[in-house]
């Protein structure tokens, strides 16, 4: 683990978690107002959750192995496929639907800012709890082997 990650601040965590919820309370307050048949609704919202999940997978991935943890390649792989599926599966859907184009920017903007609020809240959990276990390593360092005790 990487000695020079800290705590995120306390208004950062607030604001990663504020932008998450306001780019998907929009998203989904723009499909439960939008004209549209239920089933294309259900696209949409699927999207929104296909999204989030490989946004937060990559993140995870590639903190990983930046820290040096085993990723396979493959799961390296599926996890960059799933992100670009998810974009290029919203914008070919937004594209093709029947909506104006202020509404197809409306649900572009709040899907990425969803996804990217996603990343920043997944980043914030994980340096917390790095720079928990790292308070909590010097506060209660490890004991030390019987035989060095002997020893020394």
């Amino acid at each position: 683990m990487h000695d020079n990650i800290r705590k995120p601040s306390a208004a950062f965590i607030g604001a990663s978690w504020a932008a998450l919820l306001l780019g998907m309370g929009a998203y989904l307050a723009g499909l439960w107002n939008a004209d549209m048949a239920l089933n294309e609704r259900g696209y949409y919202f699927t999207l929104l959750l296909y999204g989030l999940f490989a946004a937060i997978s990559l993140q995870k991935s590639v903190r990983d192995r930046l820290e040096g943890l085993p990723v396979t390649a493959l799961y390296y792989g599926l996890a960059w496929f799933a992100v670009i599926s998810a974009l290029l599966l919203l914008f070919i859907g937004l594209w093709n639907a029947e909506l104006a184009l202020s509404e197809k920017g409306f649900y572009g903007m709040a899907y990425a800012l969803s996804l990217f609020a996603a990343i920043a809240v997944q980043k914030n959990t994980r340096d917390t709890l790095a720079a928990e276990d790292r308070q909590e390593a010097s506060v209660h360092p490890l004991p030390r082997r019987s035989d060095d005790i002997e020893a020394g």
